[in-house]
């Protein structure tokens, strides 16, 4: 990829950071993330950003950076919520630790002529998530933003280093991406990101890393693993692409997983599996666990079945490594365990055998990266579906029994949704199960049976996510259908949760 002009963001480790890559991009404009263990792979950049992190800045431990190394650059830097902290301590100035923290909207108010602010509306809405506060000003530092109550929110120490309190790359900051442009506005010679050129080096990066080896790539229907398996394909190495039926899909979707590689021309090899995973969760009940017993189990599979392959790649994008935050040099908090990040995939990743060429990618890029390609629309915009599958969907322990209600449950779901033409305007839809039973009447008889949940949200790319206020008519009809059609439930729920405090799945 390109190092030299891009905009290098460092991890302090918020789980917002890969957001302001993503910004930075959508912006277009080339930016990477770089840990703090990798800072000496930063040549030439053309603007820095020091993301946020739950650490504090008094705390003994707390992440640093070597400041006369970043100024020797004399580019723009950004310091954002702990970034700005760190930069006003670097200057001279103090950090007070607080045990309060300040979490959700708040009004931001610039000062007139503040370059960063360019644009930007009265007490637009910014979002915090913080609990120290910067105490005293460095010698030169000027507040160029505050809040409604007047507290700094925003320092400027020189016409190349400034701070924001605030996070702009999450939606809840209503003009965070017209801060951020304002900001890439004073870089010189920034590396444009094109999705074309971005998909020639990824090509070029598979053939040089794989050679003549042979790569096994797992295949779900998913949007990301059907872009890898095409774009291995397209790159002309020899990959091995592998569906593993895993007892855990919707209704359905093993055969439409293969007629849809048929189309486009990719064959893959099809494994029954059900059984051995249904066998392998018997039992078990904590979601942790489960995702694990999972992860490992479709390695087994793999491995069973082709033997000797000296290569694995993944799907895996950016938001899996980041909530995972598997790797050793992440400060971030672990949120949940993805499938491609459990123990096994990271022996193999040691031993450089792991291939994950979309990892720097968000959702919405690999469906353009796909459309590159020639990837038909309708499997592009297939809702995400997670690794664990439905089991993810199924509080609790996992059986045969409930994986069928799960099943006919989202499958009349998602019909209704593209039947009143909402499927494509929410980010991802579902039915699962809620392992409670209730007492309802069908019929003249009494009825003690499970409840279903169904959950459509709407998000860019799975870090935060709002839950969608579809028609009254749809849930009617929907819930109308599950009650009468689907054996085992005698409620209906609709989720109106949002990402945070919950997940977009259940477990």
């Amino acid at each position: 990829m390109h190092v030299k002009h891009l905009v290098a963001v460092i991890d302090f480790g918020s789980q917002y950071t890969q957001l302001i890559v993503r910004r930075v991009r959508e912006l277009g404009f080339m930016a990477k993330l770089y840990a703090l263990e990798d800072l000496d792979q930063i040549h030439e950049p053309g603007a820095v950003i020091l993301s946020g992190g739950p650490k504090s800045t008094t705390d003994a431990d707390a992440p640093d950076i070597d400041f006369a190394w970043l100024q020797s650059f004399g580019v723009p830097v950004l310091g954002v919520c702990y970034g700005m902290q760190l930069l006003n301590i670097k200057h001279g100035g103090t950090v007070k630790g607080s045990n309060k923290r300040e979490y959700g909207p708040a009004a931001l108010v610039p000062e007139a002529g503040a370059v960063l602010y360019k644009d930007v509306t009265p007490s637009s809405q910014v979002w915090m998530s913080h609990s120290d506060t910067v105490d005293h000003l460095a010698e030169g530092c000027s507040v160029i933003a505050r809040n409604a109550e007047g507290v700094p929110v925003s320092l400027q120490w020189s016409d190349r280093m400034y701070g924001i309190q605030f996070h702009p790359e999450v939606t809840h900051s209503h003009e965070g991406r017209t801060i951020l442009r304002n900001f890439l506005a004073l870089a010189d010679n920034l590396q444009r990101f094109d999705i074309g050129d971005f998909k020639n080096e990824i090509v070029q990066e598979i053939r040089d890393r794989v050679g003549d080896k042979q790569v096994v790539c797992g295949v779900s229907g998913g949007v990301d693993s059907t872009v890898l398996a095409v774009l291995l394909h397209e790159a002309g190495v020899n990959v091995r692409p592998i569906f593993v039926d895993n007892g855990l899909l919707r209704k359905n979707e093993a055969e439409e997983v293969q007629a849809n590689f048929a189309r486009m021309g990719v064959e893959i090899e099809t494994i029954d599996a059900s059984e051995r995973f249904l066998n392998a969760l018997a039992g078990e009940g904590d979601p942790e666990k489960k995702r694990r017993i999972i992860g490992g189990l479709f390695l087994d599979v793999f491995w069973d079945a082709v033997g000797n392959a000296e290569m694995l790649a993944q799907g895996t994008l950016y938001p899996d490594v980041i909530e995972s935050a598997s790797n050793a040099k992440s400060k971030a908090s672990v949120i949940k365990t993805h499938h491609n990040r459990v123990e096994r995939v990271l022996e193999l990743q040691a031993q450089g055998k792991v291939l994950e060429p979309l990892a720097e990618l968000f959702k919405d890029e690999v469906r353009e990266l796909g459309a590159a390609m020639g990837i038909p629309h309708d499997i592009l915009w297939r809702h995400p579906f997670p690794g664990p599958g439905l089991a993810v969907r199924c509080p609790g322990e996992v059986t045969k029994e409930r994986l069928d209600i799960i099943r006919e449950c989202d499958a009349i779901f998602i019909g209704n949704l593209k039947k009143f033409g909402w499927y494509e305007k929410v980010w991802q839809a579902y039915a699962g199960l809620i392992p409670v039973k209730t007492v309802g009447v069908k019929g003249d008889e009494r009825s003690y049976e499970w409840a279903t949940n169904l959950r459509a949200i709407v998000s860019e790319d799975a870090m935060t996510a709002d839950w969608v206020e579809l028609p009254p008519a749809l849930l009617r009809e929907t819930s109308n259908r599950i009650l009468n059609e689907v054996k085992g439930i005698n409620r209906v729920l609709y989720d109106i949760s949002t990402k945070p405090p919950a997940s977009i799945e259940w477990e």
